[in-house]
């Protein structure tokens, strides 16, 4: 929606919807973040914004939302979880289950795991394959 971004006043802030001082925010909490250059944050804000509407408008593709023209997490969600791109997003957005489902689960783990305690392996998150 452009006509949201035009009401943000102050120069070429008005590109972008997104709140610039809350990214600001975001992008300080890392430690090795001491300043931000204007361009970096308003680049990064566009950056955002753009790959947010680039999810929303996949998963509203391939989601079953379609039919009732509404996008629903279960489709952002399935989206995180079958698509190679959006994979990283999987435990910021992941399916959501019954409690009683879940117990189950963790029941099922526990088990599992007594079976092989001794080798425990760390999921490397550095080992994302990018082809």
């Amino acid at each position: 929606g452009g006509k949201m971004a035009a009401r943000v006043s102050g120069g070429e802030n008005r590109l972008v919807s997104l709140p610039l001082s809350r990214i600001r925010v975001i992008m300080k909490s890392s430690p090795e973040v001491s300043s931000i250059n204007q361009d970096a944050l308003f680049l990064t804000a566009k950056a955002t914004e753009l790959f947010v509407q680039y999810l929303a408008t996949y998963s509203y593709k391939h989601g079953r939302g379609k039919e009732k023209n509404a996008l629903t997490y279960s489709d952002l969600s399935h989206t995180a979880e079958e698509c190679e791109t959006f994979q990283f997003l999987a435990d910021i957005l992941p399916k959501k289950i019954l409690a009683s489902k879940y117990l189950k689960m963790l029941e099922k783990e526990k088990r599992d795991g007594e079976a092989g305690e001794d080798e425990e392996e760390d999921e490397e998150e550095e080992d994302e394959d990018e082809t």
